[in-house]
């Protein structure tokens, strides 16, 4: 390490998200419309960054806001974004939001997570599907990812493991190279160590070209249950725990799996 790098920690930041971001010096000052000569003497500690450059390189860098708070601070300024807990009164408009969604999405599953796919809160619709799943799983804090993988939860009853296994990783990598959380990156290899299904699927049961979507399909004791899901975030968000706050719903992917959704009695998750 440099002397310039030693008194920069805003240097030494900008240059890893930099990179991480595959971007040259040269590509990033051109992104941001300011010279690179005036980027090399705000990376090597020659030239004080206002605030305002701080965000609209973290703008052009696409940081998250957390992220956005530690480049602020690296530089010697306050953070912009507050960082309430989600029990934080501030905040009722938004757990009343994630009720709202949780509830009306009855009879089918859905379940809110933070950003390192903790539980927050699911519908009564989740329970059903955890039956037979391992005691130590369900205690706080749940973590869906391991939940739905670790071979003492759901992964042994998951019909299509192989695939629906792969498009989890690939979703948690892709998140990793946005925020590049440490504490997703171990997540990802704690994953990726558990068993992966010995033999794969033969191609006639593989998805076709005409595929447009990866179903977990689940096996219970009303029958296989075909779910698609989708994300859900708040729109422009200014607070750090709610741009990281997600809400996960499930829909049936055929007729059968909706009839058995409507059919199976819904006992309420305490997490």
């Amino acid at each position: 390490m440099t002397v310039a790098e030693a008194e920069s920690p805003f240097g030494a930041i900008l240059r890893r998200w930099r990179a991480h971001r595959h971007l040259s010096q040269l590509a990033l000052a051109l992104k941001a419309d300011t010279s690179q000569r005036h980027l090399s003497f705000i990376e090597s500690g020659r030239a004080r960054p206002s605030r305002q450059m701080v965000l609209h390189l973290a703008d052009h860098l696409q940081l998250p806001l957390r992220e956005r708070n530690g480049l602020l601070l690296a530089a010697g300024y306050a953070p912009v974004f507050a960082e309430r807990p989600l029990d934080d009164p501030a905040l009722a408009a938004v757990r009343d939001a994630v009720a709202l969604v949780l509830r009306a999405h009855e009879p089918l599953p859905a379940l809110a997570i933070d950003r390192h796919w903790n539980l927050i809160a699911a519908n009564a619709a989740i329970a059903p599907l955890l039956r037979g799943v391992a005691e130590p799983l369900l205690q706080a804090p749940v973590n869906v990812l391991r939940l739905s993988l670790h071979p003492d939860g759901l992964a042994p009853r998951i019909v299509n493991l192989a695939e629906w296994r792969a498009h989890l990783l690939e979703r948690l990598a892709r998140q990793i190279e946005a925020s590049a959380d440490p504490v997703l990156s171990e997540l990802l290899d704690e994953l990726t160590g558990y068993p992966a299904p010995r033999v794969a699927r033969s191609a006639a049961e593989a998805p076709g070209s005409a595929a447009v979507f990866v179903p977990m399909q689940l096996d219970t004791e009303d029958g296989v249950l075909s779910l698609i899901s989708t994300t859900t975030v708040f729109g422009t968000p200014v607070d750090v725990t709610v741009s990281e706050l997600a809400i996960e719903s499930f829909f049936p992917a055929d007729a059968a799996t909706a009839e058995r959704l409507r059919g199976m009695a819904a006992v309420p998750l305490e997490s």
